[in-house]
């Protein structure tokens, strides 16, 4: 458990614009789930997925995503676990391959999203962000993502629950400068 913990290049809990924001949301919180729920809710509604806004601004840390204050689904599950990780919540990443459009014509791309553990057990919990297409909501009982898997279409939920943004994700955001030339189709 403890590597969950732990802080690393993409979830830098340790930098100060982070700190200060973990220290907001735990005087605003009356205990884990609350911290939880804040963190949550801050991430989803507070930091727009950079593809919904049309920002082409490359935020590859927590900390960049919060400064930036946008970023792609890959680093706002990396400022969502450095928010957690910060206050002594253990936090992963997982992912799913979904389709780039409504089938499977124009590819697939990997979402990011986040593993918590609380209440003894890992519950994921997804905040990119909500728009007219994407609904997902806090629950701590059940799974209520932005995204469902689409067997049929060849998208596939890894079920995997990753320390740090997994390295293929890391090196395409540091491969480039425009957010609209990132690579996103390949799989894991």
């Amino acid at each position: 458990m403890e590597e969950y913990l732990t802080e690393t290049p993409s979830i830098d809990y340790m930098n100060p614009h982070i700190q200060e924001k973990v220290i907001e949301l735990k005087n605003q919180s009356n205990d884990d789930e609350d911290y939880i729920k804040r963190c949550y809710m801050f991430v989803r509604d507070e930091i727009p997925d950079s593809w919904d806004i049309g920002a082409n601004i490359v935020s590859k840390t927590a900390s960049e995503t919060l400064i930036n204050k946008t970023g792609i689904c890959w680093v706002k599950s990396c400022l969502f676990a450095a928010l957690l990780r910060a206050n002594g919540i253990p936090s992963g990443i997982t992912y799913q391959l979904l389709t780039i459009s409504d089938d499977d014509s124009e590819g697939h791309m990997v979402h990011a999203l986040n593993t918590v553990f609380i209440k003894n057990k890992w519950i994921k919990l997804d905040a990119r962000g909500n728009n007219e297409n994407v609904h997902a909501e806090f629950s701590l009982d059940k799974d209520q993502l932005a995204f469902q898997v689409r067997e049929e279409f060849g998208e596939i939920d890894y079920n995997n629950n990753d320390v740090d943004l997994d390295e293929k994700l890391v090196n395409a955001l540091a491969q480039t400068e425009n957010l609209f030339e990132i690579n996103i189709d390949f799989e894991f």
